[in-house]
């Protein structure tokens, strides 16, 4: 063993050594050698250790590891379909009790329906429930008029309002004052021969015991349908009746199919269909099951809607549809699933896969499935509801903060990079060089400095942002960051080399015809990195507020690209500020968490760096 391998060795130990003294006995008894006492003296561990005995810049740091990670690996978890959108999704509440079941229902289940983001369900004793987000509207009609007087056959539950049978056979209705969907037809008022009832998207459909059927609502989805013209043929031969948006789909007394409404591909493509058992549909999609197991989809092919599991059983009793999905169930229990996916509403429980739930019904909402078994108890899969609420178009609250800061970070990271770059490169040789070319660059900064930004990236993304795609509108947002906010550094560098390069190692350097480009990135600019990084990291805050100001007011990133910014743009009309408070305060956190932390972060490393800072 030589003696540096020796020394090395030596000194290992004595820091262990030093390292359990300091524990046990206390930092008075450590014992330093010259070497490990010069080496935590050094600038860098100094900065380090004067940084993290600031307990404010510390969970400043956490902070921002928190959410930086949340937003880059959440992402990743949860990933965003920015082309996603769903009107009956619209300004939800955060919560998850979309399928929350009353206590009192789940076990005595007789019927239960979904719709859009609440369910209704009738109990074998005829008792009527509601759970999820009920529209306060229609929460105001259930309170006008109780249901709790009432004994139920049955309810269903349509966009925002329910329809339901009374054991006298007579229908009611829940809705806001729209579409006259609050009051039930002349037509059918008072009769107490009602055999089933369905509230679709905006209109609802009754079905009467001698195969009439009567709608109202909002009829303009389907196109002529309306109830002078339902086909005079039909009239009394209906049996039973689903819904979609555009269209009523229906099983007649002679076990064929009939599609009526928008001609729609579920209307102009339905085959002839003979010994049909039971009908769904979806809103792009119709299904028929004929009485030997067979299962028939036509409509339009979205969300892998046509595609019917190979797997399927050869017994299926029943199928249901909800808003792009469809759930068979097969006489041994057994539960079966297709289409889209986006909200788990295909995702089986595994206790039904196995068998040890066998299903006896299956009910399904717009993205909920409810299994029930034999003796009433449901077994739910789907939407459950929002963690931070939904916004204007149906979307996901926190999948776009998640994604939106993924996008507000990488802009101001690069933006701040590029001011780096070009702020370090014109100080550095400004500050070296001084006379002309120092006049003669920092008057250029000055100039640059002097650009308003707002009003340039205002005019920018008017005159050519129509012409850009979202991606090279992301460019440029991070280009006109960068390229307008590297003066304020270079000037800082600027001060920082000029006293630098009057110190000998410089001369030194000089002297030994090191190259001047050299002497300064490399000699001169470590003694001035410190204030570069504290620097770039206030500026980065900077840039995430200018970035999500631009997007506020419009002229950054648009969507349906999600930032901070644009969403809280999409929040600043007063209904949305007294009402829907989740759109604004959950991103405002989000970017007040990031610039708080990041400028605090900054201030810690100043102080670290500049212990004179402490005492002003």
């Amino acid at each position: 063993m030589d003696n540096k391998s020796k020394h090395k060795k030596s000194g290992f130990l004595k820091l262990i050594s030093n390292t359990f003294k300091g524990m046990f006995l206390g930092n008075n008894h450590v014992e330093m050698s010259v070497f490990e006492e010069e080496k935590m003296q050094s600038p860098f561990r100094t900065a380090v250790s004067n940084f993290f005995d600031r307990k404010l810049s510390v969970v400043a740091l956490v902070i921002f590891i928190l959410v930086f990670l949340s937003c880059f690996v959440l992402s990743v978890v949860f990933p965003i379909d920015i082309t996603f959108q769903d009107t009956t999704q619209q300004d939800i509440s955060p919560g998850f009790n979309m399928m929350k079941i009353p206590k009192e229902l789940n076990g005595n289940v007789k019927t239960i329906s979904g719709g859009s983001t609440f369910g209704v369900g009738v109990d074998n004793d005829g008792e009527l429930y509601t759970w999820g987000k009920v529209d306060k509207r229609l929460q105001e009609a259930l309170n006008k008029n109780n249901p709790s007087q009432y004994k139920f056959r049955s309810a269903s539950a349509g966009q925002n309002h329910i329809l339901a049978i009374t054991e006298n056979g007579e229908a009611m209705t829940w809705s806001a004052n729209r579409f006259s969907l609050n009051k039930i037809p002349d037509l059918i008022e008072g009769a107490t021969n009602i055999k089933q009832v369905s509230a679709g998207y905006q209109y609802s459909v009754v079905l009467d015991e001698d195969g009439f059927m009567y709608i109202w609502g909002n009829i303009n989805f389907l196109g002529s349908l309306s109830q002078y013209t339902i086909p005079p043929e039909i009239q009394g031969n209906i049996d039973k009746i689903e819904l979609s948006t555009d269209n009523v789909i229906l099983l007649l007394k002679d076990k064929t199919v009939r599609v009526l409404g928008a001609e729609t591909p579920s209307n102009l493509n339905c085959p002839d269909l003979t010994n049909i058992k039971d009908i769904a549909a979806t809103d792009n999609v119709a299904c028929a099951l004929d009485y030997n197991g067979k299962i028939t989809v036509w409509g339009n092919p979205m969300y892998n809607l046509m595609d019917v599991p190979a797997d399927l059983s050869t017994d299926i009793v029943s199928v249901q549809g909800g808003r792009s999905h469809f759930i068979a169930i097969a006489s041994n229990g057994k539960a079966y699933g297709w289409g889209r996916n986006n909200y788990g509403q295909i995702d089986i429980p595994n206790s039904v896969k196995k068998g040890e739930i066998k299903l006896a019904n299956i009910e399904t909402g717009y993205f909920q499935s409810y299994g029930i078994d034999a003796n009433g108890n449901v077994t739910t899969w789907g939407l459950k509801g929002y963690l931070l609420g939904s916004d204007q178009y149906g979307r996901d609250v926190f999948t776009r903060i998640m994604a939106g800061g993924k996008l507000t970070l990488t802009v101001g990271f690069v933006a701040v990079c590029i001011q780096v770059i070009i702020g370090v490169i014109v100080g550095g040789f400004a500050g070296f060089y001084g006379g002309k070319v120092d006049n003669l660059l920092m008057r250029f900064a000055e100039i640059v400095g002097a650009i308003p930004f707002l009003p340039l990236a205002m005019t920018l993304s008017v005159v050519i942002g129509n012409r850009l795609t979202e991606q090279q509108r992301v460019y440029l947002i991070m280009m006109l960051l960068g390229f307008l906010g590297w003066s304020g550094l270079a000037r800082l560098v600027r001060g920082q080399i000029l006293s630098e390069r009057e110190k000998e190692f410089v001369l030194a350097a000089k002297a030994t015809g090191i190259k001047e480009r050299v002497i300064i990135f490399r000699h001169i600019l470590p003694n001035v990195i410190t204030i570069v990084i504290v620097n770039a990291t206030l500026s980065y805050a900077t840039s995430l507020l200018t970035e999500s100001s631009l997007s506020y007011l419009g002229f950054g990133i648009l969507e349906p690209n999600p930032t901070w910014g644009n969403m809280l743009f999409a929040s600043q009309s007063s209904n949305t500020i007294a009402n829907l408070w989740w759109r604004w305060v959950f991103p405002s956190i989000a970017l007040a968490l990031s610039t708080i932390s990041i400028n605090m972060i900054g201030d810690g490393l100043r102080d670290a760096i500049d212990p004179k800072s402490n005492d002003r």
